[in-house]
């Protein structure tokens, strides 16, 4: 009666170790499963976002154009082309003189 009294309790205990060690690999597991799939979720976040940066960066370039400039400048902003009397040419003009402009316009008097 003894012995097997002993090994009830052995297998008892046996027993109660085996199911707290299979419920832990399954709460494991679980946690694995969860991760994987935040893992993807992440991923493919990333995905999305390198795939926005290099659609902003295209529109950026895009942006700096002259013939993208030129259209922003005569349709939203009325703009036309100087007519050539209020075009100024600065040949001869010292452009490192750190003093005010010297360069006269045809028909402007200095003060």
């Amino acid at each position: 009666m003894r012995l097997s009294r002993a090994f009830v309790t052995l297998w008892t205990v046996a027993t109660i170790a085996t199911v707290s060690a299979f419920v832990l690999h399954l709460a494991l597991r679980g946690k694995t499963v969860a991760l994987g799939y935040e893992l993807g979720r992440a991923r493919a976040e990333g995905a999305r976002l390198r795939e926005v940066k290099r659609v902003l960066s295209v529109e950026a370039a895009s942006y700096k154009t002259p013939e993208r400039v030129e259209i922003v400048a005569r349709t939203l902003l009325a703009m036309d082309p100087p007519p050539p009397s209020r075009i100024v040419s600065l040949a001869g003009v010292d452009l490192a003189h750190d003093g005010p402009a010297t360069a006269s316009v045809a028909g402007a008097t200095s003060p």
